[in-house]
C-alpha cells in the first residue's frame, strides 16, 4: 500500500495537530483498535511509522501503547516478531455497559450522529464508485470484505468498521475518511452494546457484498443506494433495542 493511501485507509494514523499529543495519541490508537484499523490478531505498525504518521515522539507513542497495554486493548510481545498486538475485544469489553445507559449518556447525540452518517456514508460509496480506484485502495477493500466473511461474532465489529472505513477510502479525501472514522467513533460505545445475532450478521454481509460490488463495478447510483439501505436497517436495529 503506497504511502498516501496509508493514511487514507487508517484515518486513525492521522497526523496530530493539538497541543495534547499524549492523551490525543491515546485516542488515536484507541480509534484503530476499536475501528479495526489494526485487526484483532495483527500488529500495530513500527514506532518509526506511528510515530511519524502522528507527528509525535517516540517515547510519547510509547508511553500511549504501554496505556492501552494496561487497559487490556494491546499485549505486549518481545523477540524479533514481537510488538504491540491487538488483543480479540472479549478481552477490553470487561466495563461493556447496557446499551440504554450508554444511549441515557449520549442523549440527542445519537441523533445527531446517525443523521451525520446518513449524510456521509452513503454520499461516500457514490463517490468511490465514480472515482477511480488505485491498486492498493481496491486491495486493501477485498481484504476488509474477506476479512468481515471470516469472523466470528466477537470480531465481528472492528471487522465491519474497517470495511467501511475502507469504502470510504477509495474517495481519496482524508478529511472525508477522518470524518466518517470520527463519527463512528461517537456511535461505537452504543453499537458494541447491541447483542449481534447470526441472522443480523449474514444480512449485513449480504449488504456489505451488494455495496462492495456496486462500487468495484462503477455504479454510483446503487453504491448509494445499497449504503443508504444498509445504514437504515443499523439504526432500525438501535431504536428497536432502545425503545
Amino acid at each position: 500500500m503506497s504511502g498516501s493511501h496509508w493514511a487514507q485507509a487508517r484515518p486513525a494514523f492521522r497526523r496530530i495537530r493539538g497541543g495534547n499529543a499524549y492523551e490525543e495519541t491515546v485516542e488515536r490508537l484507541l480509534q484503530a483498535v476499536k475501528l479495526g484499523q489494526v485487526p484483532v490478531g495483527e500488529r500495530l505498525p513500527s514506532e518509526r511509522e506511528l510515530a511519524s504518521a502522528l507527528g509525535v515522539s517516540r517515547p510519547t507513542l510509547r508511553q500511549a501503547v504501554n496505556a492501552l497495554v494496561e487497559a487490556g486493548y494491546l499485549e505486549s510481545r518481545r523477540g524479533r516478531y514481537g510488538g504491540a498486538f491487538v488483543l480479540p475485544p472479549q478481552e477490553w469489553r470487561r466495563d461493556q455497559r447496557d446499551a440504554r445507559q450508554i444511549a441515557m449518556e449520549m442523549g440527542s447525540d445519537i441523533t445527531d450522529a446517525l443523521l451525520l452518517r446518513e449524510v456521509l456514508e452513503p454520499g461516500a460509496a457514490a463517490l468511490a464508485a465514480g472515482s477511480s480506484h488505485p491498486t492498493g485502495a481496491v486491495g486493501e477493500l477485498r481484504a476488509a470484505l474477506a476479512l468481515e466473511r471470516a469472523v466470528g461474532v466477537e470480531d465481528y465489529r472492528p471487522a465491519d468498521s474497517r470495511l467501511h472505513l475502507a469504502i470510504v477510502s477509495l474517495v481519496g479525501s482524508r478529511s472525508l475518511s477522518a470524518a466518517v472514522s470520527d463519527n463512528r467513533m461517537r456511535l461505537n460505545d452504543l453499537l458494541d452494546a447491541i447483542p449481534l445475532l447470526p441472522p443480523n450478521i449474514v444480512h449485513s454481509r449480504a449488504q456489505h457484498a451488494r455495496i462492495v460490488r456496486a462500487v468495484l463495478s462503477g455504479r454510483p447510483d446503487a453504491a448509494r443506494r445499497e449504503m443508504a439501505g444498509h445504514l437504515d436497517a443499523t439504526a432500525s436495529l438501535l431504536r428497536g433495542f432502545l425503545t
